[in-house]
């Protein structure tokens, strides 16, 4: 049977082409709110540290009504990191739309979340997104989409799709670029018309895929599916299994069932099959498991999520000053936290290591692992973490090394030193396009773009715009260059002083100010030369009883004075260097703290 009064559908692009506005508009257009209600922008972005950094981290579900359709979107995050939350949520939903910028069109990550959604078979619905930027490409744009369709197989129905004209911001989409619209009816149109009704059988088994696991301190885990056969009530006995491992759970009951309507969850008594329902009641449930009735035990099989690219190793803090401002400090602690983000994500992965106090984990990129490490910070964590190294995997007998497709956009004047820079971290131009801004396309190993981003807004004089996304792994491409210059080295443990400060600042840059606390071995400023240099930031002025007007008259100013935020200093920190990460401080230190065990350890290194 076909349910004809609902459609799931999740929208997807690259970062900042416009997801969340756009679900904003829908939201106000489809009637969630009342005439007079107080409204915030990117309404979905709800996490704190989404807001403060203006991205989509985490997939969420809301639906809006429309000419008696109830419409389930999700919007997903575009950041390539965060790649897992789009994959595992397309089993949610019948289409997808695919939102690209009238600008910049395809980028890497449009091509990544597409080619996903057409081997699930879903339909693609294009929108071009800020039609009324003033260097808008529109027709350009549809050019290079239709290329993408037909470099990814895409079939006909896909390619004759309409193809829509959005200005999320003003909240007006058109079918025709010569007739401005008024509003977001043809985009709902469109949806209701491309975007296939979910189909299945009504009345067998009970049965759903768990695609997200939610938490409340009232019910405890809620798991997130779409009801894919049957129907499932309030208070009924169920099981859940998952067709991986093969595990099943013994009865229980639904503690509770929820909908979406508009931003809320909405408590249902019953739900049938097609709706994206929220349930209740085990403990133990997790993402990719099948909550099923007891009589009709069948596990359904969850999309293949993308192996994790970087590693880290996260450790006890044992640094001087470790257990000062952290709340959770112990191995306990930190591998229960560990354990509870897997529950959730479902691109991590965390191994144990030879020491009991460390713990490798892997993500999908060094965003996807420095959000973990703030959000483990925000919440009392204290713990120290080793410099992001890429995984490698051996093929055939040979050892490789994951390759990422960068996208640069950049002005003529800048995009030689870009190729340079890139051509010197053994990167590929593939693609080269443009006159004014430059479009170049490198190949480019993952462990190549370490440390670059912040070098690449200085050689673009902040014009610059990159991306990049995994590609696939390729054999090893040789030695690259990590980090050009040493880093400055605190002699002794005290409060650093404007006195040391102001004779240490003339060999690099410093990363701390006068008056903090610092310890033998911390790292506080990069070196203008090769080599570590070991400095005393705590020695103050020798006083005299004898007076000099003079000298006392100097001005003692800071001039370089550089703190780095949590993703500056993981590009920073070398191998023989540790971040320490508490709720209050980031300090990047030596892993041997002593200035002469450093130097003996090196000798025999290098012997």
């Amino acid at each position: 049977m076909i349910r004809e009064d609902i459609r799931n559908i999740a929208i997807i692009a690259h970062v900042d082409h416009g997801k969340t506005t756009l679900v904003d508009q829908m939201l106000k257009q489809g009637g969630v709110y009342r005439e007079n209600q107080q409204t915030v922008d990117r309404v979905m972005d709800s996490n704190d540290l989404e807001r403060e950094r203006g991205i989509t981290i985490l997939s969420k579900n809301t639906a809006v009504h429309y000419q008696g359709h109830k419409i389930n979107i999700v919007d997903t995050p575009g950041h390539a990191d965060f790649g897992g939350e789009v994959e595992r949520v397309l089993k949610m939903v019948d289409g997808v739309l695919l939102l690209v910028d009238s600008f910049e069109g395809p980028m890497p990550q449009t091509r990544f979340v597409l080619k996903k959604a057409l081997e699930l078979k879903l339909k693609v619905l294009i929108v071009i997104n800020k039609i009324d930027r003033p260097d808008a490409r529109c027709e350009e744009v549809v050019d290079e989409i239709i290329d993408l369709l037909i470099d990814l197989d895409a079939d006909e129905d896909t390619l004759d799709n309409p193809i829509l004209y959005v200005s999320a911001r003003k909240g007006t989409a058109t079918l025709d670029l010569n007739e401005p619209g008024t509003d977001l009816r043809p985009l709902f149109d469109s949806i209701l018309e491309t975007i296939p009704a979910p189909e299945g059988d009504p009345n067998g088994p009970a049965q759903v895929l768990i695609s997200t696991i939610d938490y409340s301190e009232y019910v405890g885990r809620i798991g997130v599916g779409r009801v894919v056969r049957g129907m499932f009530r309030e208070g009924m006995n169920v099981v859940h299994t998952n067709l991986e491992t093969g595990k099943t759970s013994p009865q229980w009951r639904l503690g509770g069932l929820y909908q979406y309507d508009g931003l809320k969850r909405v408590g249902a008594k019953e739900v049938s099959m097609g709706d994206i329902v929220a349930l209740c009641g085990a403990e133990d449930i997790s993402i990719g498991d099948t909550v099923c009735a007891p009589d009709c035990i069948e596990g359904l099989p969850f999309v293949k999520i993308s192996e994790p690219t970087v590693t880290m190793t996260f450790q006890v803090n044992d640094s001087p000053f470790a257990g000062r401002e952290g709340e959770y400090v112990t191995s306990r602690h930190l591998r229960a936290r560990l354990m509870r983000e897997l529950q959730t994500d479902v691109s991590l992965r965390v191994n144990d290591t030879d020491s009991t106090d460390a713990f490798e984990v892997c993500g999908r990129g060094e965003l996807h692992l420095s959000i973990l490490i703030e959000n483990m910070r925000r919440q009392g964590y204290e713990f120290a973490v080793s410099k992001p190294q890429v995984i490698y995997k051996e093929i055939d007998g040979v050892m490789c090394e994951p390759i990422e497709r960068l996208v640069v956009d950049t002005p003529q004047a800048t995009a030689g030193a870009v190729i340079e820079k890139i051509g010197r971290r053994r990167g590929t131009l593939e693609h080269m396009s443009g006159i004014d801004r430059v479009r170049l396309e490198f190949l480019v190993p993952s462990r190549g773009l370490f440390g670059y981003r912040s070098e690449f807004m200085t050689d673009t004089r902040g014009e610059g715009i990159m991306s990049s996304v995994f590609e696939k792994y390729e054999p090893v491409k040789g030695d690259i260059p990590h980090r050009n210059a040493g880093a400055l080295v605190c002699h002794e443990t005290g409060t650093s002083s404007s006195y040391g400060l102001f004779y240490a600042q003339e060999r690099g840059t410093l990363f701390i100010g006068a008056g903090q606390e610092v310890y033998m071995g911390m790292v506080c400023g990069q070196h203008s030369r090769p080599g570590d240099l070991v400095v005393n930031v705590c020695r103050t002025k020798h006083v005299t009883n004898m007076r000099n007007a003079s000298a006392s008259e100097d001005a003692l100013r800071l001039i370089s004075v550089h703190p780095l935020t949590l993703e500056e200093c993981l590009e920073f920190i070398d191998d023989d260097e540790l971040l320490e990460i508490t709720p209050k401080n980031l300090r990047m230190r030596k892993k041997i703290l002593d200035a002469n065990l450093r130097s003996r350890a090196n000798r025999q290194n290098n012997a």
